[in-house]
């Protein structure tokens, strides 16, 4: 028997036992499977599938219903040491689910329930798989939210995907990261024990486990339930744009506002190249002659909500190279100002066939600097490069257009990126502010936290995943 006939007889059987955990209906061989289960919102997973190339596959694809489904599931990859890809909506940007050893891809998006929402405590408690629109929708029926809303919001992702990565969003500067809303989590470790952290949401019990294994990527152990807070669903919205000559002015805004005590729900900006590229697309009036747009806006459920926005448009005004402040006068101007927002990444990926949307943040005070910097690699390396972000926590997202049959641009682009990544470290920031590191970004993790951080991620693998079953090859590999 050949190495590759006894690796299809293993295959085989393993997948034999695995149909009798989860039933054999949802155990899956087929290549189409395998390949979705692979692909994400990376550049490299498109430009692969652009160029008909193979993506790194799982050797199977499972999709449990249940923790203890999970459970089992994990347990016995662990005993034949075969990875374990988990795998939520496949909204990451990051190559984190190319299965770059094989194994099994653990599609999780069966475990979708809600499993309550505590109305009095605002708390909510979901399965990992569960879309975030779709428990959007079921908590506004009550008056509730659960505020966070990253740009993959309407794109599939889960809320375990989004805990991975510690995620964010356009609402993060008022109510946090996706990380700052949990209050619990259940999740299965490398060996299939299930943990589930203590209820109650101040503790003072050791180290907390939950920090640990959010932002882990599915490297250390895989959500299978998680218990949020909420708030009161905010019955009045008001937005404001403010246009800028410079992205100085922008970034002097954004501390004045803040400074004076003011804390938006959005806080938002786009480079001029943003400005032009969805002027182009969505025809909203912009000023596309502006060198930065700041969106801003509140939430909540009174008069006050008007008062901090005209608040916030009077900081805003007084700033040195202030163009123009306008205020959304109804819904459809404030959508449409949203809009703008939403709209960057479409806009600006119309001008080419491969988008690389990245992510990096920086202290705020640094954000005009370094975008200044980030247009200056784009001319040195004769590239289209715009920028967009989370002004309110200094999260830019430099997005790379070119051809994907323009092999000279890919090259150049992987080596804008390396300069991208440094410019953030020059300056104290990271080189990923809520897309995680998955593959992609791996190789320029060191950079960031050094070499004692490599060895407490490895440590931490070690702890959690002795055999090194969840995830290889990415945090702690």
């Amino acid at each position: 028997m050949t190495n590759e006939s006894r690796s299809q007889y293993l295959i085989a059987q393993i997948s034999r036992e695995l149909g009798a955990i989860v039933g054999h209906d949802q155990v899956s061989l087929d290549k189409e499977k395998r390949f979705e289960q692979a692909s994400d919102w990376s550049w490299m997973s498109k430009y692969l599938i652009s160029k008909n190339q193979e993506l790194p596959m799982a050797d199977i694809v499972v999709s449990p219903k249940s923790s203890e489904e999970v459970s089992k599931v994990v347990a016995l990859a662990n005993e034949y040491r075969m990875p374990v890809i988990p795998r939520g909506g496949g909204s990451g940007t990051q190559s984190g689910t190319f299965a770059l050893y094989g194994g099994i891809a653990l599609d999780l998006r069966r475990l979708n329930k809600i499993v309550d929402v505590d109305e009095n405590s605002m708390v909510v408690t979901v399965e990992a798989g569960l879309d975030g629109s779709e428990l959007e929708k079921v908590l506004n029926a009550k008056g509730l939210t659960m505020p966070h809303y990253p740009g993959s919001h309407f794109f599939g992702a889960t809320i375990g995907g989004c805990l991975a990565a510690r995620g964010s969003g356009v609402v993060s500067t008022k109510y946090g990261k996706a990380e700052d809303l949990v209050l619990q989590i259940e999740a299965v470790m490398a060996n299939g024990k299930i943990i589930e952290t203590l209820p109650v949401p101040s503790h003072a019990s050791g180290p907390g486990i939950i920090q640990t294994i959010v932002g882990s990527e599915g490297t250390l152990a895989v959500f299978t339930e998680i218990t949020l807070a909420l708030v009161p669903r905010p019955t009045i919205s008001k937005y404001g744009v403010g246009y800028f000559e410079n992205l100085s002015g922008a970034a002097s805004a954004v501390e004045a506002v803040l400074a004076a005590g003011k804390l938006p729900s959005t806080l938002e900006f786009l480079d001029n190249k943003c400005i032009r590229a969805v002027e182009d697309f969505a025809n909203l009036n912009l000023d596309i002659n502006a060198g930065a747009l700041l969106l801003f806006g509140d939430d909540g459920s009174g008069s006050e909500v008007e008062d901090t926005v005209k608040e916030i448009a009077d900081i805003i005004r007084k700033i040195p190279g202030c163009r123009d402040v306008t205020l959304a006068k109804d819904i459809a101007e404030a959508e449409a100002l949203l809009y703008a927002r939403r709209c960057s990444l479409p806009a600006l990926a119309r001008h080419g066939t491969i988008t690389i949307l990245e992510d990096i943040s920086v202290p705020r005070p640094a954000m005009a600097e370094v975008v200044n910097r980030i247009d200056g690699l784009a001319s040195k390396y004769n590239l289209e490069i715009g920028t967009f972000g989370h002004a309110g926590d200094g999260n830019l997202h430099p997005t790379i257009v070119l051809d994907k049959d323009d092999s000279a641009a890919i090259a150049r682009a992987e080596e804008v990126l390396k300069d991208i990544f440094a410019l953030a470290l020059e300056f104290n920031g990271t080189i990923t502010g809520e897309h995680g590191v998955g593959s992609a970004k791996l190789p320029y993790l060191r950079n960031q936290i050094g070499e004692i951080g490599m060895q407490v991620h490895r440590n931490l693998k070690r702890v959690f995943d002795p055999n090194g079953i969840l995830n290889p090859n990415r945090l702690g590999s």
